[in-house]
């Protein structure tokens, strides 16, 4: 299991689009994934639960991966937040 803290750092926060580019990223990988934002928890394969965080800009997501290829899972993940889903 691997557990890291992610700021979010786009400006927008995690809408519509970041969120669909999180879900069809997640969904590539057989391990489990969990987002958690204040004690709130999610599967960011689901592009709903996703949003439901209501996470913006600044905000600290907690998430973590458990499985067969959860490091690969997680290097993917931090790649895609440090990128600012490609919008600045």
């Amino acid at each position: 299991m691997i557990k890291k803290e992610i700021k979010i750092l786009n400006q927008l926060g995690l809408h519509a689009r970041p969120a669909s580019m999180i879900s069809k990223l997640c969904s590539q990988y057989s391990c489990n994934i969990k987002m958690i934002k204040d004690n709130y928890e999610v599967n960011p394969k689901s592009i709903m639960g996703i949003l439901t965080l209501a996470a913006q800009k600044d905000s600290i997501i907690t998430v973590i991966t458990d499985g067969k290829d959860e490091k690969e899972a997680m290097e993917a993940i931090e790649s895609l937040f440090k990128s600012n889903f490609d919008e600045e």
